[in-house]
């Protein structure tokens, strides 16, 4: 269950406070803590990461990262897969990862859990859009569907197996089916 409060606590004191497990999302002046993952969630998002970085990470085009916080636009939202183009990946004054992204991912991908406000999670795919996200993936495991929305576009629906899944304009090289995806559910 995803639990909401309404506190009267400013972007920059939320960041302050101490990290929850599962992780709180500050929007619109809420503390919202995500739900814990599952089996299906747990699986999808370990297996996206694995794969898109197989592909990204050797050719230094990318790296995806399983529960990021990324703090842009007035909200601190912890995606459940982000993908950040390489050159677009922070780092501190040793050339290492940062710890702390102040910017929008070039994709963020969202893995509904049972429970989980559709709406919310929509929103926040929409808030990554409108601060330069690139494609933003909805993945519903329940029904093995998969809604993407692409800036200024209607968003599409993805239900066969054939279908080819759309990825941002910079990872070219990765080609995933939703077949492949919801394949990866399968022992």
């Amino acid at each position: 269950m995803v639990t909401a409060q309404r506190i009267s606590l400013s972007l920059e004191e939320f960041l302050q406070l101490p990290e929850t497990k599962p992780a709180s999302e500050y929007i619109n002046g809420e503390i919202i803590q995500k739900p814990i993952p599952q089996g299906k969630h747990s699986r999808l998002q370990g297996k996206l990461v694995t794969h898109i970085n197989q592909v990204l990470e050797t050719s230094k085009t990318g790296i995806a990262f399983t529960e990021l916080r990324c703090t842009f636009g007035d909200r601190s939202l912890v995606p459940d897969v982000t993908v950040f183009s390489w050159e677009r990946i922070p780092t501190d004054e040793e050339g290492d990862i940062a710890n702390v992204f102040k910017t929008a991912p070039d994709w963020t991908i969202e893995i509904l859990s049972p429970g989980q406000n559709q709406m919310r999670v929509i929103s926040n795919i929409i808030h990554c859009l409108q601060h330069g996200t690139k494609l933003g993936w909805l993945i519903d495991p329940e029904v093995k569907m998969i809604l993407a929305f692409i800036p200024n576009k209607q968003p599409v629906f993805f239900e066969k197996p054939e279908d080819v899944l759309p990825v941002p304009e910079m990872f070219a090289e990765l080609s995933l089916t939703l077949g492949a995806v919801f394949g990866w559910l399968k022992l």
